[in-house]
């Protein structure tokens, strides 16, 4: 079998955990890579051992032919002018979450993309970490009984600095409910097998970047939040986002809760934030109504798996999917139409924190 040729389309910190977990998989290589800014071109191609070609534009890289394999990890705002290239070139692509920064645009690259033969991809990497994986599997095989209710709580690091301080602004990220909450909202959609109906948001400002100024312009993106979601099968969402508590053991909680029990995963954050760089365990809970008993165990994941990356290892195993999507043609397990829904959910909670009101979705 031949290597795969993978090419990074933005070579940013996602770009660089891409590469770290593309090298993991078997007869696979990243033949090029292209981003504007020198430094983080050099240090994507450096992770490669010097191998990979370096492009400045897009273009070029997808006209050299050097690729069998797109991965777009380029700033939010960006995956507008950069996806109907991609798309065009009729290769398979992964495409960073959040699809675009707005509805109209997702909606749009959702049509562009009607009947494409290859793979597209949307990275939504917090379905394939372990802990969430036994979740969906809990609730799949009915421990719960039939949910009604799920909880999501991040509590978490401020947003880093990215090239150009891109991300400290909404109309570039899409706003942190687009930005940093799809993958919730995604969640959201996947446990309840359901379409939101009504979102309310209620969210601000008030610890992170209140004194950074950009070209004399104030950061507007929300450091809290707390969304509820309604959906069509009547179960109720909740999500409560913090972005100044990165004191936190674990920084993501989910909990799914049925007639029958409860099903709670709990995900430590990135270990190079933490003290001495300790790994710390996810874990999860079962806790049954009747008889009571709540029963805990920890989740190991691979330790080179969990080094390759940020998100608790679901990127590699995240890729593995994308992989089988190329080779084997299984399918998409998360779609553009995901992509698109992830972002109507989030574009409505920020509408909602703004209105003060909710917003009912069709």
């Amino acid at each position: 079998m031949s290597k795969l040729r993978y090419a990074i389309l933005g070579s940013g910190m996602m770009g660089h955990e891409h590469i770290r977990n593309i090298h993991l998989l078997e007869e696979t290589e990243v033949s090029a890579v292209s981003d504007p800014d020198e430094g983080m071109r050099e240090k994507a191609v450096s992770l490669t051992d010097g191998r990979a070609k370096a492009f400045t534009d897009h273009r070029d890289l997808l006209a050299s032919g050097i690729a069998d394999v797109l991965v777009i990890a380029s700033p939010n705002h960006t995956h507008v002018d950069l996806l109907p290239d991609a798309l065009s070139s009729g290769l398979p692509i992964l495409v960073e979450k959040p699809l675009c920064t707005t509805v109209p645009d997702c909606e749009a690259m959702v049509e562009l993309a009607k009947g494409r033969s290859a793979p597209v991809w949307v990275a939504m990497e917090y379905r394939y970490m372990p802990p969430v994986n036994l979740l969906v599997q809990s609730l799949r095989e009915g421990k719960i009984g039939a949910m009604k209710m799920l909880s999501i709580t991040e509590h978490r690091f401020p947003f880093l600095e990215k090239v150009g301080d891109w991300n400290r602004f909404s109309k570039n990220s899409g706003g942190t409910l687009v930005e940093k909450c799809c993958h919730f909202f995604d969640l959201m959609r996947l446990l309840t097998q359901s379409e939101p109906v009504q979102v309310y948001a209620s969210g601000g400002i008030a610890v992170n970047h209140l004194d950074e100024r950009y070209d004399g312009k104030t950061p507007d993106i929300l450091d809290h939040a707390i969304v509820t979601v309604d959906f069509e099968n009547g179960v109720r969402g909740l999500l409560e986002l913090c972005m100044f508590s990165e004191g936190s053991y674990f920084q993501e909680e989910i909990a799914i809760i049925g007639d029958q029990a409860k099903f709670e995963a709990r995900v430590p954050g990135p270990s190079r934030f933490w003290p001495g760089n300790q790994e710390r365990e996810a874990e999860v809970t079962f806790s049954p109504r009747e008889p009571k008993g709540p029963v805990t165990q920890t989740v190991e994941v691979d330790a080179t798996h969990l080094a390759a990356g940020d998100h608790h290892g679901s990127t590699f195993y995240q890729h593995q999917k994308f992989l089988d999507a190329i080779r084997l043609g299984t399918p998409v397990e998360v779609t553009l139409e995901d992509g698109l829904e992830a972002v109507r959910i989030g574009a409505a909670a920020e509408e909602s924190v703004q209105t003060r009101m909710p917003v009912k979705l069709n």
